[in-house]
């Protein structure tokens, strides 16, 4: 069975101030991550945490390698990474306690989905925050 976003989960973790570790922000202007994360970060209040493969900060948040590294609760897990290599990031979010997992516009692992959704995350796939946001009147 494909997963199907559910409008009010979205909106949900949209319009709630919350902790979003984005897996693929570095600091590349060119990468899609970067301006996202910047729309979250100012648009939305969110508290954005890089997460890539150098542990580079970006925006002047202290960056990470890994999800297990960053400390306290991560409400939303942000994946600009590609469909597959997008399972091991959700299996991290799982095993890191986040509250859900957003895979970005593009990124589809349904089994990946299935998997979070039985360990009770919240799950939004192939879809962007930047694109959702406006159209229900936030940001």
């Amino acid at each position: 069975m494909s997963h199907l976003n559910d409008p009010e989960t979205i909106k949900k973790l949209l319009s709630a101030p919350g902790r979003w570790a984005v897996v693929g922000l570095s600091t590349n202007i060119l990468r899609p991550a970067f301006e996202v994360s910047r729309f979250l970060q100012k648009r939305l209040g969110m508290e954005i945490i890089p997460v890539n493969p150098r542990g580079e900060d970006v925006y002047g948040v202290k960056g990470y390698t890994r999800l297990s590294e960053i400390p306290g609760q991560i409400d939303v897990v942000d994946c600009f990474v590609n469909s597959d290599r997008v399972g091991a990031i959700v299996d991290q979010a799982i095993e890191s306690g986040a509250k859900a997992v957003w895979l970005q516009l593009g990124v589809i692992d349904e089994q990946a989905a299935e998997r979070a959704k039985a360990a009770g995350l919240e799950v939004v796939m192939d879809t962007c925050p930047a694109i959702e946001a406006p159209l229900l009147g936030l940001g």
